[in-house]
């Protein structure tokens, strides 16, 4: 059955999830999540669009991003998503498939407030309703950069949370507020059994695309690769210290032993 197309529009701001293949957590260790924010500013470079939201999990991530062109939008993840594989699968001694196949997107103008700022909370809430910490200030999400007006080097504002006072000190406040009310809803994480509907589905696509190589099977862009790199430490930790909780904490995992 085809895939159905994605819709792209001009103007749209998107929400998108990608997730590790299999629901792995393979996003735990911090250099990779530093490695990450790296690539993102080399994604931002080369496409030129915005990101309004971000935050980054054990096995999957959340943007909330706006394409200079609608047509970038799946230019920009399979350039993230093969990025991120070739790093990743060295880093962690590993080879195959990282990232799900397909990422989930949904569009929607940009000066729909309301959807706007509910998806903004909506992944910033992610730590929170996994039971990870009980506020929103989270090392890897760019919720700090709407609650203090810090600058991340990486997000911008959206144009929503503009609207939300006269001064940028009462959209934050407003906005801070706004987070507050938010009641996390338990999603209970889906099972597939031996017999179920799904399993026609794995039995028929079993063997499709044998000759196709997986991104992370494909050389890495560069020779001698060093996760320890300056440039990579020195994006990640402007980004870390603008969101997180508690700056003296963050700074440990960027100080040299």
């Amino acid at each position: 059955m085809p895939r159905k197309p994605r819709d792209l529009k001009p103007g749209y701001s998107y929400h998108v999830t990608t997730r590790c293949n299999n629901r792995e957590f393979n996003l735990v260790r911090h250099e990779c999540r530093e490695v990450f924010i790296y690539a993102i500013k080399q994604a931002m470079d080369k496409f030129d669009f915005k990101l309004y939201g971000i935050c980054l999990m054990s096995n999957h991530v959340h943007y909330l991003l706006e394409p200079l062109l609608p047509e970038d939008l799946p230019k920009i993840m399979h350039w993230l998503n093969w990025y991120t594989a070739m790093c990743f699968n060295q880093m962690l001694n590993r080879t195959g498939h990282f990232w799900e196949q397909r990422y989930y997107s949904l569009g929607f103008p940009k000066h729909d407030k309301r959807q706007a700022l509910n998806t903004l909370r909506y992944i910033h809430a992610n730590p929170k309703a996994a039971g990870m910490q009980q506020g929103f200030f989270y090392d890897f999400s760019n919720y700090g950069t709407y609650d203090r007006l810090s600058n991340d080097g990486l997000t911008k504002w959206h144009p929503a949370f503009l609207t939300m006072g006269k001064s940028l000190e009462e959209c934050a406040a407003k906005y801070r507020a706004f987070c507050k009310k938010y009641t996390p809803k338990s999603k209970p994480e889906k099972r597939y059994h031996w017999g179920s509907k799904m399993l026609p589905k794995v039995i028929k696509g079993k063997g499709k695309g044998k000759n196709k190589s997986s991104p992370g099977q494909m050389k890495l862009p560069w020779d001698n690769w060093e996760v320890a790199d300056s440039e990579v430490r020195k994006v990640a930790e402007k980004f870390v210290m603008a969101n997180c909780y508690d700056q003296k904490v963050a700074a440990q995992f960027f100080n040299d032993d």
